[in-house]
């Protein structure tokens, strides 16, 4: 039964929720279009906020929130891998 369960068992759905303020400071037009596919996956849910009043984190680096957990980069390629693996745990 367990094998049933992996074989037709559906994705995870996540919730990201990016700083519009952190994205246009920190989002790179060269990576645009990874972005985007990611973020047009299924199971994502995303939503961009004005600002979430994560001013100190919203200065130093590119950051998410993926189901209630910050995520940090040190550059918007590094942040995208980082939601990659956060969104398949």
């Amino acid at each position: 039964m367990k094998l049933i369960n992996k074989l037709f068992s559906k994705q995870k759905t996540s919730s990201i929720e990016f700083c519009q303020r952190n994205l246009d400071e920190f989002l790179k037009e060269d990576n645009l279009t990874e972005f985007n596919e990611f973020l047009s996956q299924k199971n994502i849910i995303y939503k961009e906020y004005e600002c979430q009043s994560k001013c100190k984190e919203c200065r130093l680096s590119p950051y998410a929130v993926v189901d209630g957990k910050l995520i940090a980069a040190e550059n918007s390629d590094e942040l995208l891998i980082k939601l990659k693996e956060e969104v398949k745990k």
